[in-house]
């Protein structure tokens, strides 16, 4: 399982570094990654937000040399696990990143939000929260 998270991780960097994202490190080499979103336009807390809207969690986090308060941010931090323990695989993980990528550059878009919740919630139907 362990294994598994790991992979995840690092499908979903290189994803975001696909579709010009700034991973903090170039990668990942645990479960978790850290992303400035700086080049994107947004906050952290505006990223964060607007991904809970859509039904995606991520939490808003300081990235070195941050210009922004804590409260604010200018990254995020993305884990695999929960994902993970659903039972989804490397290939999947695009799919994942393309949803985030789609929330981050549609940030104030109220219908795009609720649209990329849709599709999260038909995702994840099929998927118990626990399966390992």
């Amino acid at each position: 399982y362990m294994l598994q998270v790991k992979k995840n991780a690092q499908a979903m960097s290189k994803a975001l570094v696909s579709r010009g994202y700034s991973v903090i490190s170039g990668g990942t080499d645990n479960h978790m990654m850290l992303i400035d979103l700086r080049n994107k336009n947004i906050t952290g807390k505006d990223a964060e937000n607007a991904l809970v809207k859509a039904d995606i969690t991520v939490n808003k986090n300081m990235v070195p040399f941050d210009d922004k308060s804590p409260f604010v941010t200018s990254g995020i931090r993305i884990g695999s696990a929960a994902v993970t323990t659903r039972g989804m695989k490397e290939n999947d993980m695009d799919t994942i990143i393309s949803l985030i990528d789609e929330v981050i550059m549609n940030w104030e878009n109220e219908i795009v939000l609720e649209s990329v919740a849709s599709k999260v919630n038909t995702l994840m139907g099929d998927l118990p929260l626990f399966k390992v």
